[in-house]
């Protein structure tokens, strides 16, 4: 039998997700880097509800360990917790939307 671990086992999180504050209509972007390529299960969250792939939603993967979802033209009401879940590996951060101020 092989000693080697297969890549769900041995990946670990590099770089996880950072909070992010960006105003109304912008986009927010979430990166997170795994030690090694070939995890499955990858699944997004935006509070609790999984995301796809859409129009506002760009869901991506670079060299199968850099993993990035853009949240395009958020609104106020997108603001929550952000979660990333490979395997059994799990990064979650905060998406601030601030509302333009007139008064600035």
């Amino acid at each position: 039998p092989s000693l080697a671990l297969s890549a769900e086992e041995a990946a670990v999180i590099v770089s996880g997700l950072r909070s992010t504050d960006v105003f109304v209509g912008e986009s927010a972007t979430f990166t997170c880097e795994l030690s090694h390529p070939g995890v499955k299960n990858v699944q997004w969250w935006l509070d609790g509800t999984p995301l796809h792939n859409n129009l506002v939603t760009e869901i991506s993967e670079q060299n199968g360990r850099i993993h990035t979802l853009t949240l395009n033209d958020v609104a106020c009401h997108d603001s929550g917790t952000v979660t990333f879940r490979a395997g059994s590996l799990i990064s979650s951060a905060k998406l601030l939307v601030k509302g333009i101020s007139l008064s600035a």
